[in-house]
């Protein structure tokens, strides 16, 4: 193809000539001048209008925002408001509630109390009544022996029937016994536990109590009488608010308005029973031990106030209870009633000093005091042994020998029982108790009184049987206890007398009792005196 031009075609078609003949105005510079300023004002205007309304819409954001976040915070303080509003309101009805149902707790709780108080009464009246008769009887057969008559012994018809009495119940369980294979029985050491009349009334009695303890919280709610669902309310506000729940003490609350559950539970509890529930086994302690835990949990409240909740429980509401059982039902003599009390003391005192302060100490001291207290009056009041003249005693058959075999064994069963309290009584109180008012007041002088023989070395064995084994464990003791100083004069006046009998053998036991009780200074001198040079070992082996 051709080659065609058109640099110059389209601006030749387009761009008008210049035409000179035509002419304009003059410029006046001043007046464009002024033109520009005033279309630079109304630029400058408009631009403050929009800035204005700029900076009015960014309040308006700021003020929107402040709105909603002040509506958001309206929402959680009607929240808020609402929760402590309704935890008022429980709080109100369950403390409404418990000082209702307090009274029949109270009514409940004084009828078995009362019962149990009676059955006591009327076991350990039983004891010191036959006591009483027997003794009498037997002081009657010495004056009848002493005035060497053949006239028939009045007795009145009571004695007659208590004496017949203590004598049907002493064979029925000699034949039990008998059954049950124990043979080493020593006559004094049995409990008068047996089923009887008596004891037919007070299951009923009892039954009749609890059926009505069953009633009293049938018609609430469980929020307001199952520890775990009132625990629960306080552990959710804690939860939530914890600054204010601890700032209301709540700790301090929650014992007292358990309190009346704790003791409706315990309505049933006997701790001097083999078969009653131990203290961790109760359900409101693993509830309160649970909302503890929980409070642990809680690493913004380390040292929680809650922990103490469960100590503060024990102190104010179970050792009351246990001291009434101590005070008023407890029978020291009977070892079974003492075994399942220690087992229940521990238990209480060992969680009771999971948190040492001076309630607690104070509640030790509440319990102990009345338990040292019983003892005392056990041996005031039931200890006895008589002393016989050798003719009346050296038959062992004879109603004087059998009785003061009886009165002996039964009060070293007190003895026993006294000395199962050393890992929870102090050392000194329970040497001044069984060594100082029972060993050294009766049993020493009811053996200084028998007739030396196997016998007596018998029952010192049981004497030192009996001592707890952690007041000897001092390997640098040579020298026993001064309490025990009458108990070892005996043991080597024994000695003396049976080394120059046909019984030398039982030597040996006592030398055996006295290195039991670290009396090994007396025992190697007793050796060397009697030049017992076979016996030397048994020194060198301690």
């Amino acid at each position: 193809g051709r080659d065609i031009d058109l640099s110059h075609s389209s601006e030749s078609q387009t761009v008008k000539k210049f035409d000179a003949s035509i002419s304009f105005p003059p410029v006046n510079l001043e007046i464009i001048k002024k033109q520009l300023n005033t279309r630079l004002t109304l630029l400058q205007d408009t631009h403050r209008s929009h800035l204005r309304e700029y900076e009015k819409y960014i309040q308006d954001v700021k003020s929107s925002k402040s709105t909603i976040q002040n509506l958001e915070n309206s929402s959680n303080q009607v929240l808020n408001f609402k929760f402590y509003k309704s935890m008022k309101v429980y709080v109100d009805n369950l403390i409404d509630c418990l000082n209702k149902k307090i009274i029949n707790i109270q009514e409940i709780e004084s009828a078995m109390h009362a019962l149990l108080v009676k059955q006591a009464m009327i076991f350990m009246k039983r004891r010191q009544d036959e006591l009483k008769h027997e003794s009498a009887y037997l002081q009657q057969l010495s004056r009848k022996a002493e005035m060497s008559t053949n006239r028939s012994l009045a007795i009145d018809e009571k004695t007659q029937w208590i004496l017949e009495e203590i004598e049907s119940r002493r064979a029925r369980r000699r034949q039990a016994r008998v059954l049950s294979g124990n043979c080493t029985h020593q006559e004094g050491t049995s409990s008068d536990d047996e089923l009887s009349s008596d004891m037919i009334d007070f299951q009923k009695s009892q039954g009749d109590i609890l059926q009505d303890h069953k009633k009293i919280f049938e018609d609430v709610h469980d929020d307001f009488c199952n520890i775990q669902n009132i625990l629960l309310k306080f552990q959710q506000w804690r939860e939530k608010f914890p600054d204010s729940y601890y700032e209301a003490f709540i700790s301090l609350c929650i014992p007292k308005l358990l309190n009346p559950l704790i003791r409706f539970q315990l309505i049933d509890w006997n701790p001097l029973k083999f078969d009653s529930i131990g203290l961790k086994q109760m359900p409101w302690f693993t509830s309160i031990e649970e909302f503890i835990d929980s409070s642990m949990e809680d690493s913004k409240k380390e040292d929680s106030s809650d922990k103490k909740i469960l100590s503060t429980v024990i102190s104010k509401t179970i050792i009351p209870r246990l001291t009434d059982f101590v005070e008023f039902i407890w029978d020291p003599l009977s070892t079974s009633q003492t075994t399942n009390l220690i087992t229940q003391s521990r238990m209480i005192l060992e969680e009771h000093s999971t948190c040492e302060n001076e309630v607690i100490s104070k509640g030790k001291q509440d319990l102990l005091k009345p338990i040292v207290s019983r003892m005392k009056k056990a041996i005031d009041d039931d200890v006895f042994i008589p002393l016989y003249p050798e003719s009346a005693v050296e038959n062992r058959m004879s109603p004087h020998s059998k009785f003061q075999e009886r009165q002996f064994w039964s009060g070293l069963k007190l003895f026993r029982n006294i000395l199962l309290w050393n890992e929870l009584l102090p050392e000194d109180t329970l040497q001044e108790l069984g060594l100082g008012k029972l060993l050294n007041r009766y049993l020493i002088i009811a053996l200084l009184n028998a007739i030396p023989g196997p016998d007596v070395v018998k029952k010192c064995n049981q004497i030192a049987a009996c001592l707890p084994e952690k007041w000897f464990q001092n390997s640098a003791m040579r020298t026993s206890f001064p309490q025990l100083e009458n108990f070892i004069q005996f043991l080597l006046q024994s000695a003396r007398k049976l080394s120059t009998s046909e019984i030398r053998d039982e030597v040996k036991e006592i030398i055996l009792i006295l290195v039991k009780i670290k009396a090994l200074n007396q025992a190697e001198s007793f050796i060397e005196e009697y030049h017992l040079d076979h016996l030397k070992s048994v020194i060198k082996e301690v």
